[in-house]
Order: structure tokens, then C-alpha cells, then sequence
């Protein structure tokens, strides 16, 4: 969690006393980490989305956008190709596999989170 810092200054010049106050955040090792963790995740997720909404919509491939998304996305849904068949119906296409790869990666980001917060010591709230 973010350690707060609240400074406060009082300064006097004759008869007249003026304060100013200043608040720092200061975020430690181990957050910085798990937003790297989280952000990098969250990533892959948002490709994937992305792959499954334009199977489902049936885009073209012949699209450089739509084939540069399933180049990136191919090698994290591949370890899921297989696992359902894949539905098919005018060139549209629905992939579980990718379904159930935005699931594990989701819970994997959070399984690694959890670890690494279980082992850094610090004191986390929820």
C-alpha cells in the first residue's frame, strides 16, 4: 500500500505566521511491482478480447490491424487450442479456447499478485 507523508511547515516573518502543508505518496517495492504484474496481464487480456471479439465478428484476416492481433495472440491462446472444438458458421468463428485463456491469465495475474504479496511482508488492505 501507498505510504502517505503529510509534511507540514510553519514559518514566521514579524507578526505574521504562515503554515503550508504538503502530502507526498510514496509506493513501495513491491506495489510497484504487482502494478507491473497487473498492467502487463491486463494486456494480454485486452489482446484477447480483442481476438475473440473479431473470430466472433468474423473479420477478415486480409486486415493488417486483424492479422497483427492474432499474430500477437496466437502463442498466448495456443496452449488452450483443443481444448472445445471450435464453432464455426459463415465465416464467423467462437474459440473457447481463447474464452478459457482470458480466464487463466486473469487468474494466474491475481495467483502471482497474491504470492508476491505473501512473501514481501508488507502489511496489504483489500
Amino acid at each position: 500500500m501507498a505510504e502517505l507523508i503529510k509534511e507540514t511547515v510553519v514559518t514566521r516573518s514579524g507578526d505574521t505566521q504562515m503554515a503550508s502543508t504538503s502530502t507526498k505518496s510514496k509506493v513501495s517495492d513491491s506495489e510497484t511491482t504487482e502494478r507491473i504484474i497487473y498492467f502487463f496481464f491486463g494486456l494480454v487480456e485486452v489482446l484477447l478480447t480483442f481476438r475473440l471479439v473479431l473470430k466472433v465478428t468474423g473479420a477478415s484476416p486480409s486486415s493488417g490491424f486483424v492479422s497483427g492481433i492474432y499474430a500477437l495472440t496466437g502463442i498466448f491462446s495456443m496452449p488452450f487450442d483443443g481444448i472445445f472444438r471450435k464453432g464455426s458458421s459463415s465465416g464467423m468463428t467462437f474459440e473457447p479456447g481463447t474464452l478459457i485463456a482470458i480466464v487463466v491469465y486473469a487468474l494466474l495475474a491475481w495467483g502471482i499478485v497474491k504470492l508476491l504479496q505473501a512473501f514481501s511482508g508488507e502489511e496489504q488492505s483489500e
